[in-house]
């Protein structure tokens, strides 16, 4: 009886070193998971919440694989991403336009799912590295009842995410990571309605304000050179007149496009005023600058604008660049501000030059108001050789029709 007796004390003993080690391991995962949490919710933006999810969690829990699906049905998260200068691909985040795939795999019921790594359910949401994980947990993200994407862990330990196990830590971990990402991508859009053009989907003036003086500084600091070019629509009021104030918004929607394809992600682009763009270019030489404003001009002079009922919209544009130069101990503010008004001085070369063209401002100091007498000789001089050879030409053109 003793012995039995015995046996039941140490089997009691066993259970009891087995629940609080349990106990102990549940306080751990809590206190990680409690970290863990404060780090998402404090996230400043949503490419610090992206990266949260999708490397922290990995560390701190030791698992191999963590993705992060979300649904991007107006492809809004590649622009994000892309204006964050990360590219438009991080490593385990696969966008989606529709759920239709979500659905698939939580079998339309979104609830958390453990359950071994089936390829044919889940590789299309583990396709980053070489192995694929042998157990996972699939947490979706729901806000007011919908289904706005999902988190996605691995492990190689294919007993570590099973049929029947508890969830409350992984949901809690879902919930929070729903209401973060939700939360940070109306931040982004608040933030973006701010700085962007409603119309054409760039920069507004404000933003180019703000970056001219920060690019401007860097470029200072670093001693490296800095591009201004000023773009103006030739023409605009007669397109207006001609085929109405709606064919002219398209014209200045497909205008920022196809400008917009011409530039870098470091390159800055901004709606100026009217039918007025500019754009700063960081790290461009001269001539490298002129390659690319001349790019542009022929790009938008060979593009195809039609009218909603199919006619054939004519469309050019004038450019004038500026260069800042770096040999000056003037505030930097000044200098930006010479630099956009020297490209602006530019552009006036240009049109009154017969338009559809680049011309390029003579350097300014850094850090000049306004150009110098000579300089001011200079770009009268030009602007009328511009002009006389504008009118030959118009009279050459006269004498040949």
């Amino acid at each position: 009886m003793s012995d039995n007796l015995q046996i039941e004390n140490l089997t009691l003993r066993h259970q009891l070193e087995s629940l609080l080690q349990e106990a102990r391991q549940n306080e751990d995962k809590l206190r990680r998971f409690d970290v863990l949490e404060r780090r998402i919710i404090g996230a400043g933006s949503f490419v610090e919440l992206i990266q949260l999810l999708l490397s922290d969690y990995r560390q701190v829990f030791g698992i191999e694989h963590v993705s992060l699906t979300l649904l991007d049905q107006e492809y809004e998260i590649p622009r994000l991403l892309d204006e964050a200068g990360l590219g438009q691909e991080i490593p385990g985040l696969c966008l989606m336009p529709d759920d239709e795939w979500l659905k698939f795999c939580f079998s339309g019921d979104y609830k958390t799912r453990l359950t071994r790594f089936d390829p044919v359910s889940h590789g299309r949401l583990f396709l980053d590295g070489d192995e694929m994980p042998a157990s996972v947990a699939l947490l979706p993200l729901m806000r007011q009842n919908c289904l706005i994407g999902s988190l996605n862990l691995g492990s190689a330990d294919i007993n570590r995410y099973t049929e029947g196990a508890g969830t409350e830590f992984l949901d809690r971990l879902a919930a929070v990571a729903a209401v973060c990402v939700e939360s940070t991508l109306s931040r982004e859009r608040l933030k973006r309605a701010g700085v962007t053009d409603a119309l054409t989907g760039v920069h507004n003036r404000r933003y180019f304000d703000h970056r001219c003086s920060a690019e401007t500084s860097q470029a200072r600091r670093q001693r490296q050179p800095l591009a201004c070019m000023f773009l103006d629509i030739d023409r605009f009021k007669r397109i207006n007149d001609t085929y109405g104030h709606q064919v002219g918004d398209l014209v200045l929607q497909g205008i920022a496009t196809t400008i917009k394809a011409q530039l870098r992600a470091c390159d800055t682009l901004a709606r100026y005023g009217g039918e007025e763009f500019v754009a700063l270019l960081p790290q461009t030489a001269q001539t490298h600058a002129l390659e690319i404003a001349e790019r542009i001009r022929a790009a938008i002079e060979a593009q195809v604008l039609t009218t909603p009922h199919g006619e054939r919209v004519p469309v050019t544009i004038s450019i004038g660049l500026s260069m800042a130069v770096l040999d000056s101990v003037c505030e930097h503010k000044d200098a930006a501000t010479a630099m956009v008004a020297a490209a602006d001085h530019a552009l006036y070369e240009a049109k009154h030059g017969g338009r559809n063209r680049v011309v390029s401002a003579t350097a300014l100091p850094f850090g000049c108001s306004k150009p110098s007498m000579i300089q001011n000789v200079w770009m009268q001089a030009r602007q009328w050789v511009g002009g006389i050879l504008h009118k030959l030409a118009t009279l050459a053109h006269l004498q040949r029709a």
